[in-house]
């Protein structure tokens, strides 16, 4: 297996199912679609739908069950995106080497834009009850909903971002506080991707729960990486701007620990994770080198 071939070819079906399900820019909500799309096609790794339909193989799924939670998760990973470039939030004007969406459209329609994706992303999701071909699959498309929507939420992403909101009033914040929100921000959408391909492939409770810790484990060593690259990479490898961390005033691992022991619970995390990945019946190579080169990556 040819990785970097394989890695595009996964990435270029992933694109192809995303764009089935992006609105037409038409209307009089026009604009808004054409900013939604924008953010979306602007670029990006497309991780977290690959990962989903990998950890799908990986527990023999078969059929296109699990392409509208692709499209659906990548949609909320966007949505988030344009809102944290807001001045409001990080106030960054780049991200993958392009203008931001509010930068583009400005501060109202962005807004408008990322609340459209997560509408859209949720009407997306609920078109896997059309693919279902039976009550069993019916049922795996309802638990795979129910993952999508606690991990999304205040129990998941936006209530790891409002922890990363508040930390920066903060004079000092501790070591759990940082790692509640690397879970919830960044690893909490990383393991919606794992659980629901499991789930959706028909994986049994203890191994869905399997997928979910080392899920947790990726992300967080993914989000330690990013810290990392903010401080050692420049803006013309990463696509955006570094450094925003230490402007912003924001704690990360890597302030907390240093480059080099930073290094080294990424290298700890990302051990634990493919151990995991190796230890059911069937193996998925792919997924597992995949996990390598995401956590080691350099933008």
């Amino acid at each position: 297996m040819n990785f970097k071939e394989t890695l595009d070819e996964r990435i270029s079906q992933a694109e192809g199912v995303l764009k089935k399900y992006l609105p037409e820019e038409e209307g009089f909500s026009q604009k808004v679609r054409e900013a939604m799309n924008y953010s979306v096609t602007a670029g990006g790794k497309r991780l977290r739908p690959v990962l989903m339909r990998e950890s799908f193989l990986l527990f023999g799924g078969e059929g296109e069950l699990v392409e509208p939670f692709m499209a659906a998760l990548e949609m909320i990973h966007n949505y988030s995106l344009v809102h944290d470039d807001l001045p409001a939030m990080d106030n960054d004007e780049y991200r993958r080497g392009l203008r931001t969406t509010w930068k583009v459209y400005g501060e109202g329609m962005a807004v408008l834009a990322g609340d459209g994706l997560l509408n859209l992303a949720y009407e997306t999701a609920f078109r896997a009850l059309d693919e279902a071909q039976d009550t069993a699959a019916l049922q795996r498309a309802a638990s795979a909903l129910k993952v999508l929507g606690h991990k999304a939420g205040i129990y998941g992403m936006i209530g790891g971002q409002c922890a990363d909101l508040e930390a920066e009033s903060k004079a000092h914040v501790t070591e759990e506080e940082l790692l509640f929100i690397h879970e919830n921000k960044t690893a909490a959408l990383i393991q919606a991707a794992m659980m629901i391909g499991a789930i959706l492939a028909g994986a049994g409770k203890q191994a869905v729960d399997a997928m979910e810790r080392a899920a947790y484990l990726i992300g967080i060593a993914f989000q330690i990486q990013d810290d990392i690259l903010d401080v050692t990479s420049s803006p013309e490898v990463l696509g955006k701007p570094v450094g925003s961390d230490e402007r912003n005033h924001k704690l990360t691992y890597v302030t907390l620990h240093g480059i080099e022991d930073s290094e080294k619970e990424v290298k700890r995390m990302s051990t634990e994770a493919i151990g995991i990945l190796k230890s059911f019946a069937q193996r998925n190579e792919f997924l597992e080198e995949l996990v390598l080169a995401l956590i080691s990556r350099e933008k």
